[in-house]
């Protein structure tokens, strides 16, 4: 369930990125007018993969001390790997793409 509910998460925030305001112009964000930075993009998703890997590893760690239930740790386990399996199918369309851009005519 609650794997569902970070799959739902990553989608609305993809969602926002490609938002922008007509009025701020082409290309811009509708918050600040600015274009998006990729980079700072990029570092988010990771950070967010690594958030859900540090909390699987703290569920392994609570359950083995006997603080924790399985189920726990399953949930967070799969919630992990949902992130980096996304974080790893952006990676392959990105490269994608730039294959694609240097296969084009100058």
């Amino acid at each position: 369930m609650a794997t569902n509910a970070f799959a739902a998460g990553a989608y609305a925030a993809v969602q926002n990125i490609g938002q922008t305001s007509t009025a701020a112009g082409a290309g811009r964000t509708a918050q600040t007018g600015e274009l998006p930075d990729f980079s700072a993009m990029v570092g988010s998703a990771l950070g967010s993969v690594r958030e859900s890997g540090q909390a699987a590893e703290a569920q392994g760690a609570a359950v083995a001390a006997g603080k924790a239930d399985v189920v726990d740790v399953v949930t967070a386990v799969a919630e992990s790997e949902a992130a980096i399996e996304t974080l790893v199918a952006v990676r392959d369309r990105v490269i994608q793409a730039y294959e694609e851009i240097m296969r084009m005519p100058v």
